[in-house]
């Protein structure tokens, strides 16, 4: 997976979208002028990107995602290789980075992510908000992190979309 460099949170990077469809439902795919992809979101997602006025419908950008959403969604790809650019904080940028980290088919804890980024452990609220604001679902891998005790907690997706992509990398579950 190649990423580029935090960009301005008020810089409007997004030129190009798509809808893609696959089994956690029709995705809506963003990209910035050079082809990097800067959101991912699922329908009904918690923050997730609606088209917005002036974006341009193309899905000649996403060519390459649709056939990696695919290869993965059939269990045959286990690494994404797509050029992602994200906008947030340095903070964000560092938990987002620890993200792209964890191996699939692993999980990790919001505590392990706040060690990994040297973050003292009463910031693993902050890497929490960080993890949920993640842009690009599935791509950036934040289904992988579950609660301490191993449980499912939070993911904008939904529960359910979280114990779907989990299942599909074959990490056992918990009933």
């Amino acid at each position: 997976m190649t990423t580029h460099p935090a960009v301005s949170a008020t810089a409007s990077v997004t030129a190009y979208w798509t809808f893609l469809d696959g089994p956690l439902g029709q995705l809506l795919l963003t990209a910035d002028e050079s082809g990097a992809l800067t959101s991912l979101s699922v329908p009904g997602q918690k923050g997730g990107r609606s088209v917005e006025q002036g974006w341009r419908h193309d899905p000649g950008p996403f060519r390459a995602a649709e056939a990696q959403l695919a290869a993965y969604f059939a269990g045959e790809l286990t690494e994404f290789r797509l050029e992602l650019r994200s906008t947030g904080t340095d903070f964000r940028q560092r938990v987002w980075d620890a993200l792209d980290s964890v191996p699939y088919g692993e999980t990790t804890t919001y505590g392990q992510i706040a060690a990994r980024i040297g973050a003292p452990r009463a910031a693993v609220r902050a890497v929490g908000g960080a993890i949920g604001a993640n842009p690009l679902l599935v791509l950036r891998p934040c289904h992988r992190v579950i609660g301490a005790d191993g449980s499912l907690t939070g993911y904008a997706g939904g529960l359910d979309r979280k114990r779907h992509l989990l299942g599909l990398e074959g990490v056992p579950l918990t009933p």
